[in-house]
C-alpha cells in the first residue's frame, strides 16, 4: 500500500506544482509591459496624435515650398497646386540677393556647431565635477544651476546687450557665440547622469594605475557619458540653431544674421514684395534640412552609448 500512496502522493505533487507554475506565468503575464490590449492601443493613439503634431508642419512646408506664389493662395495648404515649382523656389531661395541665404546658413552652422560642441564639454565636464568630486560648496553650485535651467533665455538678453556693447561686442559673432556657450540645462543633465553612470570602482582603478584626472576624465569618464553627450549636443544645437530674439538684439549687420533672423527679413518684407512668401517658405524647407542630418547621424551613437554597458562584462 505504501507504493501506490507515494505514487499517487507525488502525482499530487506535481500537479499542484504545475498549476503553480501555470499561475505565476499567468501572473506575470498580466504584469509584463506592453501586453494588455487597452495599453497598446492607447500608447499608439497617443504616439500618433505626437507624430501628427510634429510632421504636420514638415508637410505643410514641403508642400507649399513646391507652389507658385499665385498657388499658395488660389490652393489648399495641405495639397499641391496646379504646377510642381519646388527646385525653381529652391533655386531663387540660393541665388537670390548674391547668394546671402548661404551666407546666414554659414553663420547658423558657425553659432549651431561651435556653440553646441563647446557648450557640451563644458557642460560635461562641469557635471562630472559635480558628481565625483566632493567639495565645500557643491551643492550651492548645483543649485544655482537649477536656477538657471528656470530662467528663459529671452530674460537675459537685454541685460548681455548692455553687457557687451560696454565691452564692444555688440554685432559680432562673439555677441551670439559667447552665450551659446553656456548650457545650465546640459550641466544639470551631465550631474545627474555622471552619478549614476560612472562607478566611483572605475575612477579609483584609473588612479591607481597611474592616470591623471584629466586623463580619467577624457579616457574613461566621457566614454561612459556618450548618451549625455549626445542629447546635450541634440539640444544645445537645435536651441541654438533656432534661437531668433538673441540675434535680433545683438545683430544688426545682414552679413552676421542666422537663418531663423534671415528669413524673418524676408518675411516682413512680403507685403509689398509677394514673391518673398516663396523665398520665406523655401528658406524654411531648407533650414530644416540640416537638424534632421544631424539627429539621423547622432541616432546611432545614442543607441550605441545607450547598450554599451548591457553588453560588457
Amino acid at each position: 500500500m505504501s507504493a501506490p500512496e507515494n505514487t499517487t502522493t507525488s502525482t499530487s505533487i506535481r500537479g499542484r506544482g504545475t498549476r503553480a507554475a501555470a499561475q505565476d506565468d499567468g501572473r506575470a503575464g498580466t504584469r509584463s509591459a506592453g501586453r494588455s490590449p487597452a495599453t497598446t492601443i492607447i500608447v499608439t493613439a497617443v504616439l500618433a496624435i505626437v507624430a501628427i503634431y510634429f510632421l504636420v508642419p514638415v508637410y505643410w512646408v514641403i508642400v507649399n515650398a513646391s507652389k507658385t506664389t499665385e498657388d499658395l493662395f488660389g490652393t489648399s495648404g495641405f495639397w499641391f497646386g496646379s504646377s510642381f515649382h519646388l527646385f525653381e523656389n529652391l533655386g531663387a531661395v540660393l541665388t537670390s540677393r548674391n547668394g546671402i541665404f548661404g551666407r546666414w546658413a554659414l553663420n547658423s552652422l558657425i553659432y549651431s556647431g561651435v556653440g553646441s560642441v563647446l557648450a557640451t564639454y563644458f557642460a560635461v565636464a562641469g557635471g562630472y565635477a559635480l558628481a565625483k568630486y566632493r567639495f565645500r560648496g557643491r551643492n550651492l553650485v548645483f543649485a544655482l544651476v537649477l536656477g538657471g535651467v528656470l530662467v528663459p533665455g529671452t530674460a537675459t538678453a537685454l541685460p548681455l546687450f548692455f553687457l557687451f556693447s560696454s565691452v564692444g561686442l555688440t554685432n559680432t559673432y562673439w555677441s551670439v557665440l559667447i552665450p551659446s556657450l553656456v548650457s545650465p540645462f546640459g550641466l544639470f543633465l551631465a550631474r545627474i547622469y555622471a552619478g549614476a553612470a560612472i562607478p566611483d570602482e572605475v575612477l579609483e582603478a584609473g588612479r591607481i594605475d597611474g592616470a591623471g584626472e584629466l586623463r580619467i576624465f577624457h579616457a574613461l569618464a566621457l566614454r561612459q557619458l556618450t548618451p549625455a553627450i549626445v542629447t546635450i549636443v541634440l539640444f544645445q544645437f537645435v536651441g541654438i540653431w533656432n534661437n531668433y530674439f538673441l540675434p535680433l538684439v545683438m545683430l544688426a549687420d545682414e552679413k552676421l544674421y542666422p537663418i531663423t533672423l534671415g528669413l524673418d527679413n524676408w518675411r516682413a518684407q512680403t507685403d509689398r514684395l509677394p514673391e518673398f512668401y516663396q523665398l520665406t517658405v523655401g528658406g524654411a524647407l531648407l533650414s530644416v534640412i540640416p537638424l534632421a542630418i544631424l539627429i539621423l547621424v547622432l541616432q546611432r551613437f545614442w543607441r550605441g552609448g545607450l547598450t554599451e554597458g548591457s553588453v560588457k562584462g
